[in-house]
């Protein structure tokens, strides 16, 4: 049974004619009564019965023109649904590590759909540590991922998107509290609360500390700059984060490293050399020419 079979029988039930329905369909009379011989063969019923100068449906005529309508409203559907993916269409799944989700993402997605030729696009969003999102788009869960870069993934693709400079920040009460600078040495005399060590960013502030060779005392492990902040405003000690846009200057003291230029980069990534949907490729040139690096 094919798609055509399906489409030449329910336009002889339409017409109850094979002549009229050879002529709508452009095909000739007897080519259109073999394939409905052919069809009720395999079907092992009559679909058709003569009545007077035309034909009408058998009782199992009209129980398979109730499927033959749904089984093609559906490749309507999927035809329809194919082509506008291909146009202005699709969703595109995405994945983001925790400190991007209050401002950053949502501002870039919504500038992207507000753009006429992006309109009828829809976003699947997940969040996770780099591991997480990662591994998202390695399986093909994300199409795209925004996280730190990870150099053992040859496989994908990564492209600089933001930097953010690296701060400490302590308790309003603590005597760094006031000053407006301090080097990486004053603040590892102190209990810190940092990322959790196999995070990216944990993996990054545990390289800085064995360059510098010191040995920080770290009470807490958290997987985000909002729980270390939370840690951090509860006098449970001071922290070497990345700038990012939930830090709260009101909850604690925000200080800039006088000693070092430190930066923390997020990367978007995908993966090489694989088939992306024509809103999905839109999305990526468009955050592309959104990173700070590119300006």
């Amino acid at each position: 049974m094919t798609l055509n079979q399906l489409y030449y029988f329910k336009t002889v039930a339409q017409y109850e004619n094979y002549h009229q329905a050879a002529e709508q369909l452009f095909i000739s009379q007897p080519s259109l009564s073999r394939s409905m011989a052919s069809l009720e063969e395999e079907l092992g019923v009559r679909l058709f019965e003569k009545s007077g100068r035309g034909i009408v449906l058998t009782k199992a005529g009209h129980l398979f023109l109730e499927y033959a309508n749904r089984i093609t409203e559906e490749c309507e559907i999927a035809i329809h649904k194919m082509q506008e993916m291909g146009k202005d269409g699709g969703r595109i799944d995405i994945g983001y590590v925790f400190p991007l989700a209050n401002t950053y993402m949502p501002h870039h997605i919504r500038c992207f759909l507000n753009e006429k030729e992006n309109k009828n696009v829809t976003f699947g969003i997940v969040q996770g540590n780099t591991a997480q999102i990662v591994e998202k788009v390695k399986t093909g869960q994300a199409d795209v991922g925004f996280c730190g870069f990870t150099p053992e993934e040859p496989e994908l693709e990564f492209y600089p998107v933001l930097s953010q400079e690296i701060v400490v920040i302590v308790p309003k009460n603590h005597p760094l509290a006031l000053q407006e600078t301090v080097s990486i040495m004053d603040v590892v005399e102190y209990p810190m609360v940092g990322y959790e060590r196999k995070s990216w960013f944990g993996e990054y502030t545990s390289n800085l500390y064995r360059r510098l060779e010191v040995r920080p005392n770290i009470l807490f492990e958290c997987p985000d700059e909002n729980s270390i902040q939370a840690l951090v405003r509860e006098d449970f000690g001071v922290a070497v984060v990345a700038k990012v846009d939930t830090l709260d200057e009101d909850a604690v003291k925000i200080l800039h490293i006088d000693d070092a230029a430190l930066s923390n980069q997020i990367f978007m990534v995908w993966r090489k050399d694989h088939y992306q949907l024509p809103s999905t490729a839109r999305f990526v040139e468009y955050m592309k020419k959104q990173s700070n690096f590119a300006k």
